[in-house]
């Protein structure tokens, strides 16, 4: 049995945060500046009791009404957040729950970010390829806007809340769309430039946890708020991710002409527009959304294939992607996929 990619649907909040709005929210935040800056015109926010989990079941529920038999076959559920509803249970079983699944399936919950499309992506490949399963949801959902502080523009300005949730089948054989075989890596020394402190087991919410600090940019946050080193990650992104671009390539006996886009994690315009011009690839090759959604953590590298899968070309029925995610952990995971 060989894996692909059968579907995608993706959904988002009904609250859209504008640059203008946050203008009027932060009168000394530039609109234009913003733009400049990130690249990014809009992002949407969840509700106040809008969970991860409820944004993860609409995008479930538009692929299963595209999908009528599919509620039948579904043997396995990857539920990739950082937003959990609960310390305990998974969030993976409230979803099998709530859309109505058999419940003669696996659900985890795997807490990855940024790359973690990715890695959900291999697990599901690795479960279907050892004959564990044959129809797979992967859903990704992230809130990171509930861990914001409204006064932090190192992070408000670029975060969006989204969820995604895609179709992964068995085949009988490989012969046009594949999944390919991942590349992973961690730098967990570098886990304390994009973490939210407080909460969890090792340093539980005080009251202390909502003191207020401004740093030197005149980001507000608390300890229970996001933090992210941008300084940092940049860093990191540009010293790490070239080479394993490159990585990607050299498995799959590859180069980049062979390749007919590029998805990276969608995180800014300064990140993206830096790896294009190190790595030399096409306009035409580079894919971007960042632009309407902002930075929706495990989200943006489905939602960018689905843009792509949406295109319509004349040269070929399939295409090639190299979809290639990094951020929170420091984590990095990328592969390619022919759909």
């Amino acid at each position: 049995m060989k894996a692909y990619i059968d579907d995608i649907e993706y959904f988002v909040p009904n609250n859209k945060l504008s640059n203008a709005d946050l203008s009027v929210m932060n009168p000394d935040w530039n609109v234009d500046r913003i733009f400049d800056k990130t690249g990014i015109n809009n992002r949407y926010i969840s509700n106040k009791n809008q969970t991860a989990t409820d944004l993860a079941v609409e995008a479930g529920k538009i692929l299963l009404e595209k999908n009528k038999d599919l509620k039948d076959v579904v043997d396995y559920i990857i539920l990739c957040t950082q937003s959990s509803d609960y310390y305990l249970p998974s969030s993976a079983c409230l979803i099998q729950e709530q859309l109505g699944l058999k419940q003669t399936i696996g659900a985890i919950d795997v807490n990855q970010g940024c790359s973690g499309f990715v890695y959900s992506l291999g697990l599901a490949k690795g479960l279907i390829e050892t004959g564990q399963a044959k129809n797979i949801l992967i859903i990704t959902s992230d809130t990171y806007s509930k861990y914001i502080n409204d006064k932090d523009k190192s992070v408000k300005t670029l975060f969006g809340d989204a969820a995604a949730c895609i179709l992964v089948k068995a085949m009988e054989e490989a012969k046009h769309e594949f999944i390919g075989n991942p590349v992973y890596g961690t730098n967990g020394e570098g886990a304390k430039n994009l973490i939210v402190p407080d909460g969890g087991a090792r340093s539980p919410i005080t009251t202390k946890s909502y003191h207020e600090e401004k740093d030197d940019s005149n980001n507000i946050r608390n300890q229970a708020n996001l933090f992210m080193n941008g300084r940092e990650i940049y860093t990191f992104t540009l010293s790490t991710i070239p080479i394993v671009f490159n990585e990607i390539l050299e498995k799959e006996k590859m180069v980049l002409d062979d390749v007919d886009v590029v998805i990276f994690h969608q995180a800014n315009k300064l990140i993206l527009n830096s790896l294009q011009k190190k790595l030399k690839i096409p306009e035409n090759k580079m894919h971007r959304s960042y632009m309407e959604y902002g930075n929706t953590v495990s989200s943006t590298i489905p939602i960018g294939l689905k843009k792509e899968m949406l295109k319509k070309y004349d040269n070929s029925e399939y295409k090639t992607a190299l979809l290639l995610g990094f951020g929170v952990g420091l984590s990095w995971a990328g592969n390619i996929i022919k759909y």
